[in-house]
């Protein structure tokens, strides 16, 4: 019996988390689209703190510097490098607003993440108290049926007691004139 209520209790409470936990995802709109742009934008968003792309840059850095510096090449940016100075402002023009769409979108995901685990502990919460209200139904039911049998075995006990006297009383009133 403890496997068919645990059965009809908890299949339903893995099927309705499964359904909490993929609703969000399918709920949740590109911050960016769904494209081709949206995609590689936050794509690029998501490189932007990474430890490939601040080693690369600064190794770009470095090495405009130098080549700038020394005039190996020419000097197409001389100090105080100008052009790498609005290269440095279009790059943070077109990252910050990727990045701050990224932090979005992902706290979006956490939000509706955090929505889905707690229907889902309503849920389980919800299953818990009415598994213990079942629990408690059939233990009232089981006191019920042993106060019953309790009564009945009383009551046996004395009706077995009467029949036992009533034979002894017969037994008494035969026995005298049989002999």
């Amino acid at each position: 019996m403890r496997g068919c209520a645990g059965a009809s209790v908890w299949a339903p409470l893995y099927a309705r988390s499964v359904a909490l936990t993929a609703e969000p995802r399918a709920r949740l709109a590109g911050a960016f689209g769904h494209d081709a742009f949206g995609r590689t934008a936050e794509r690029a968003a998501r490189f932007f703190g990474t430890p490939r792309y601040i080693v690369g840059q600064t190794l770009a850095v470095v090495a405009w510097i130098v080549l700038n510096a020394v005039a190996f090449v020419g000097h197409w940016d001389p100090y105080p490098f100008i052009l790498l100075n609005l290269a440095f402002s279009t790059q943070a023009a077109y990252a910050a607003p990727l990045i701050l769409l990224a932090q979005t979108r992902q706290a979006d995901r956490d939000k509706a993440a955090a929505e889905a685990v707690e229907a889902h502990r309503e849920t389980v919460a919800r299953n818990a108290e009415e598994h213990q209200a079942a629990l408690e139904r059939a233990t009232a039911e089981l006191r019920r049926l042993l106060e019953s049998n309790t009564e009945l075995t009383r009551q046996d006990k004395e009706l077995t007691e009467q029949v036992a006297a009533l034979t002894r009383e017969i037994h008494a009133r035969i026995a005298p004139q049989t002999g």
